[in-house]
């Protein structure tokens, strides 16, 4: 009987001092067990040294494929490429910097034994300190308050998906992609993993602030009516106080009192204007990914493939 094959994506950004202990530790895990395996290492434009790391690893073990993208597309991109090119009867996403563990690979496996399609895992306890802490959870109570699909607090992108999961969403064409929100979308049986996330030895995070409020940007406008909800509700409460404002002008006419002009028409104009800006904003956010998603553009491109032998799994 043909053994069940598990592949391993594992997004790659400036982690030359985490790549061999990484490395280590999932064939340490993998290697006892009754599956085949792969290990998908996609190099996101790394600066430093972690393309030769790969390479020498790769050297050794012929179960390492290396994707080593022309240039940085992100991390979404990524892990996109990633499931893209892997043909395991599951995958398993997984970052490199070692803040999640690779033991809870077995737990996720298990589970996924069991019949469950999707296994997220889910952050029990995290040590990056506390403003990243903080602002994790607001993030998440945040989204979850106006998405449509709710996602399970405190998951990233660590997690474990069926075959089945993996086509579904390789024919999911959107660029300006949601990874954590599309797995939820998507439905099948899903459940949670627990595990505790370790604190970064080396190198720096790869999602400072600024990627995470593109992540919920991404989020927000992606999964969320709220930005179109919250246009349509400043239109009404304008157009309330304008009416206001003219009832109150008519009738202080017929009453024959002076009514400042000047300053009322400023205070309208200014409260107009901001209005229009703000629901412009809106409207240009979702002009630009609409002119971004027809462009049609390629999600990423792969300048070389080390150790590939197969097609990608349709």
């Amino acid at each position: 009987m043909k053994k069940k094959l598990i592949s391993i994506v594992t997004p790659v950004y400036n982690e030359e001092g985490n790549l061999d202990k990484f490395y280590e530790r999932v064939k340490g895990i993998l290697k006892p067990l009754k599956y085949d395996h792969e290990i998908i290492f996609v190099n996101d434009g790394s600066k430093d040294s972690s393309l030769l790391v790969l390479l020498r690893l790769a050297e050794s073990d012929k179960q390492i494929r290396i994707i080593d993208f022309s240039r940085n597309f992100g991390h979404q991109m990524a892990i996109t490429a990633g499931m893209d090119h892997a043909i395991g009867d599951c995958v398993i996403i997984l970052d490199s910097d070692l803040q999640d563990p690779p033991e809870v690979i077995l737990d996720l496996i298990m589970k996924w034994e069991e019949g469950y399609e999707v296994v997220n895992a889910k952050r029990k306890s995290r040590k990056d300190g506390f403003f990243k802490d903080m602002s994790a959870v607001l993030f998440y109570k945040f989204l979850n308050a106006i998405l449509i699909n709710k996602i399970p607090e405190n998951v990233g992108d660590f997690r474990l998906l069926d075959r089945k999961c993996i086509n579904v969403l390789k024919k999911i064409k959107e660029k300006d992609r949601y990874l954590r929100g599309l797995t939820t979308w998507i439905g099948y049986k899903q459940t949670i993993v627990e595990y505790d996330r370790a604190k970064r030895e080396w190198g720096k995070t790869g999602y400072p602030i600024t990627k995470m409020v593109g992540l919920a940007f991404n989020a927000i406008f992606s999964f969320s009516r709220l930005p179109m909800k919250l246009a349509t509700i400043l239109s009404v409460m304008f157009f309330s106080i304008t009416f206001l404002v003219i009832i109150y002008a008519l009738i202080s006419q017929i009453l024959g009192q002076t009514v400042p002009g000047w300053s009322s028409q400023i205070i309208i104009y200014s409260i107009y204007l901001a209005l229009q800006m703000m629901i412009l904003a809106i409207i240009s956010e979702y002009v630009g990914r609409i002119y971004t998603q027809v462009q049609d553009r390629p999600s990423y491109i792969v300048a070389n493939y080390i150790n590939f032998n197969k097609k990608p799994r349709d």
